[in-house]
């Protein structure tokens, strides 16, 4: 199982995407200061994700997602209240 994600910093309006096979750990990594380009945002919250079967599957969403960050698509895809059914 492979997921699409959206970080949402908790110090500033920023939002991080993208794709893993681990989502606990990988969230984990980004609030132990471990990724230099989101250090300076920590901590950082799941605010979406999606699950896919495939690694290509999931890295070609998350290329669609990042088409139209902070666009409406993108602004209703973080407030769905049904993101965590998958």
């Amino acid at each position: 199982m492979f997921y699409v994600y959206i970080l949402r910093s908790e110090i500033k309006e920023r939002y991080y995407i993208g794709h893993t096979k681990d989502l606990d750990n990988r969230i984990k990594e980004y609030n132990s200061g471990k990724s230099r380009s989101t250090k300076g945002y920590k901590p950082w919250t799941l605010a979406y994700f999606e699950n896919f079967a495939t690694k290509s599957e999931a890295f070609k969403r998350e290329k669609e997602i990042k088409n139209y960050k902070s666009g409406y698509k993108f602004q209703e895809l973080i407030k769905s209240e049904s993101w965590q059914s998958g």
